[in-house]
């Protein structure tokens, strides 16, 4: 590779996993992601930035970095990086999709059974002692006879949609256009769509569009039986509508492991009986974290040994290395 490479790194990232770059880069270790700290005379030797979980990179920062070559972000959603800005710079953008698809996957369907079983509120009943004075009480929803309308089917939505299959239950869809190489049953629109089931599970990225997608409209159209389960970003939901849905009985119960204002949750929520909340785990397992470690490191390697990456996003599959 010649003449080692600045690399700087964004946010907290596995320590084990960047010794992979020590012996071709020098590194740059921003732990807590503010990239104001960063030393204005290094800034010329940055040819690449590592972006990790929470850290949004604005557009400034792209103008600040002169010779800025590739930006490997970890995680399947970019949108804390304006991918067209950096297409613009001939920056190349890179996330890390597939290494997570079955976590989430698996991580949707424990959200869902926990949301409409109570398994946690059983869980403390017994743990607080409550149990020798009379046991948990029915749980008011059951998985059975449900219908289930996943909001993304991309990887990851297809992934649940299996599993939700393996649980006898239909599975119908949104998106921006139908699927091509699946049977399941297509609605134009999401409100349709929320019409349709009593189900439905959010797994669509973060864009203009689809900010608070899932409204008091949506909610209103999934009806009084309905379960709502975000494992996408935060924005899909407006938290606010959402609040007074479960609180007036529009909805029935909601399974949340992303929040608009994260790590900010509102406290309506955190009092609410009828919701199960998660702090963003939905990947964070030893395992899949490490693989999507490696991904972001085999993505700079690629791009400064060969030139090409394993995992472009959309918006910079045309850019190119010049050398």
């Amino acid at each position: 590779m010649g003449q080692k490479q600045t690399i700087l790194v964004l946010g907290k990232f596995n320590t084990t996993v960047l010794e992979r770059l020590k012996p071709e880069f020098d590194l740059i270790h921003l732990v807590d992601g503010d990239s104001s700290k960063l030393d204005a005379d290094a800034k010329p030797a940055i040819k690449a930035v590592i972006n990790s979980i929470g850290v949004r990179l604005p557009n400034s920062l792209m103008d600040q970095l002169p010779n800025l070559e590739i930006i490997s972000n970890f995680g399947v959603g970019y949108d804390g990086i304006d991918a067209r800005y950096a297409a613009q710079k001939n920056i190349m953008v890179t996330n890390t999709p597939d290494v997570l698809t079955e976590e989430v996957a698996d991580t949707a369907l424990g959200l869902l059974i926990n949301t409409v079983r109570e398994l946690p509120r059983a869980q403390n009943h017994l743990l607080q002692g409550k149990w020798q004075q009379g046991g948990y009480p029915l749980s008011k929803l059951s998985l059975r006879e449900r219908k289930v309308g996943i909001f993304g089917l991309g990887r990851i939505g297809k992934a649940i949609a299996r599993r939700v299959e393996a649980f006898n239950l239909p599975v119908s869809y949104h998106n921006r256009s139908k699927a091509a190489d699946v049977s399941y049953t297509y609605y134009p629109s999401l409100i349709e769509l929320a019409e349709a089931v009593d189900t439905l599970i959010l797994v669509a990225p973060a864009s203009a569009e689809t900010n608070h997608a899932v409204n008091k409209d949506v909610l209103a159209a999934l009806g009084k039986n309905g379960v709502l389960i975000n494992v996408g970003r935060g924005s899909l939901v407006d938290e606010k509508a959402l609040i007074k849905a479960l609180q007036d009985g529009v909805i029935a119960a909601a399974g949340l492991d992303v929040f608009e204002k994260e790590p900010h949750v509102p406290e309506e929520l955190m009092q609410m009986e009828n919701v199960v909340l998660l702090p963003h785990i939905a990947s964070a397992s030893e395992l899949t974290r490490l693989n999507m470690s490696n991904l972001v490191i085999d993505n700079l390697l690629g791009w400064f040994g060969s030139g090409e990456v394993v995992t472009p996003v959309f918006e910079t599959q045309t850019v190119t290395r010049k050398y």
